[in-house]
């Protein structure tokens, strides 16, 4: 197995993370223009979510699929489909027109996301928590630069201008086919031809993905309520547009610099201590964060954003550092739970939104985040870093 750091191979494949989430971040800053034009109440926002997301249910297929085939072209190709369909929303016509665009669209996505961190792993050797690291902070970076990018557009053009940025995404699956064309092939592990080796490799890995599960549920609440409903609410409040894409960027640019440095912490102090102290701190900063006016809401949203986001690095490198042969079919299970804790979340603060108000949500969101604590108990020492 390899074990050499190839930061080339890793930088080229964090760089098409960055192209395609890019356009996958444009739903947020969106949806105030989108909810006025259509009349859409706050869960039928997070319906939209829920279905951008929806295809994840498929990751365990292509994560078999991706096991058997050159990942790279998967990568390759998702971000012209992801930027085509997520483009089209501001000419949407109707809720269901939305709903078809962004079915594809997260069709693309799971495409992209379930090979990805394979990738990653490989060419990172034994510095998985670096690798991730990398590949993480190009998502956040993108789910910085994205918010912007839309906002300007809108600002320019309107809603329906955000056609106009479709040539990017063009471009960019373009470039990466020149970048990543040449990529030199995954040694494969010996693939298991017995009947079951999936789930034989879910029945040995059950305590670590509901631990992971857990963790995952109980932080989506917060997560979900700002990622999502941050523009929404800060319009709603009287704020513009560009101050609402501008503060989803902040906790974006927060958590992309977290995941940058994060890896590189777990791979230092252990993935599973980490994670504790992730955790703990998470729930009374932001709870602070909802209670918090002005421009006081400014340090707090960026700390806020480098702990939520802090995590990711270090769960996608527990789920690459298990012992299995079927590594894409894995990470695609991991997938699937972020997917179904997110979309349990989204709907839950969407609903609760439309009762008591955003404000509460947040709060009850940031409160429920200190449950995930007690789920790190079930991520046993033998899945962690050796270090951890």
């Amino acid at each position: 197995m390899n074990k050499d750091f190839k930061t080339r191979q890793v930088v080229t494949i964090s760089a098409a993370h960055l192209s395609h989430d890019i356009f996958s971040s444009f739903l947020a800053p969106l949806l105030p223009l989108l909810i006025a034009k259509l009349g859409l109440s706050l869960a039928m926002a997070a319906v939209l979510d829920v279905v951008r997301k929806g295809p994840a249910l498929f990751n365990p297929f292509i994560g078999l699929l991706a096991d058997r085939i050159c990942m790279k072209y998967m990568v390759i190709v998702a971000p012209a489909i992801t930027a085509t369909t997520m483009c089209l929303l501001g000419v949407a016509p109707t809720f269901p027109i939305l709903i078809i665009l962004l079915v594809v669209g997260g069709v693309s996505a799971v495409v992209f996301h379930v090979p990805g961190p394979v990738l990653i792993k490989y060419y990172s050797g034994d510095k998985t928590g670096r690798g991730m690291s990398f590949f993480m902070f190009g998502g956040e970076l993108a789910r910085t630069l994205g918010p912007l990018l839309i906002t300007a557009a809108l600002s320019i053009w309107g809603l329906e201008g955000s056609i106009r940025v479709l040539p990017l995404g063009l471009v960019a699956t373009i470039l990466l086919y020149f970048r990543l064309r040449d990529l030199e092939p995954m040694d494969r592990k010996k693939q298991d031809s017995q009947d079951g080796a999936e789930k034989e490799s879910v029945r040995s890995h059950i305590p670590l993905l509901a631990g992971i599960g857990g963790f995952l549920l109980f932080r989506m609440g917060i997560k979900s309520a700002l990622t999502l409903y941050l523009p929404t609410y800060l319009v709603g409040q009287g704020e513009t547009l560009w101050i609402g894409g501008g503060a989803l960027a902040l906790l974006q640019m927060a958590g992309a610099l977290s995941t940058f440095a994060s890896g590189y912490i777990a791979d230092r102090f252990g993935h599973r201590r980490t994670l504790v102290a992730i955790a703990i701190l998470t729930p009374p900063v932001a709870l602070a964060l909802t209670f918090s006016q002005g421009w006081l809401m400014v340090p707090l949203l960026a700390l806020v954003g480098f702990l939520l986001f802090s995590s990711g690095p270090i769960l996608l490198a527990l789920v690459q550092d298990t012992d299995t042969n079927r590594p894409a079919f894995i990470n695609s299970l991991f997938m699937t739970m972020n997917w179904l804790a997110g979309a349990v979340a989204v709907l839950f603060v969407g609903f609760l939104g439309d009762q008591v108000g955003l404000e509460a949500a947040f709060k009850v969101g940031a409160a429920l985040s200190i449950l995930a604590i007690p789920f790190l108990i079930l991520i046993k020492s033998k899945f962690v870093h050796p270090k951890g």
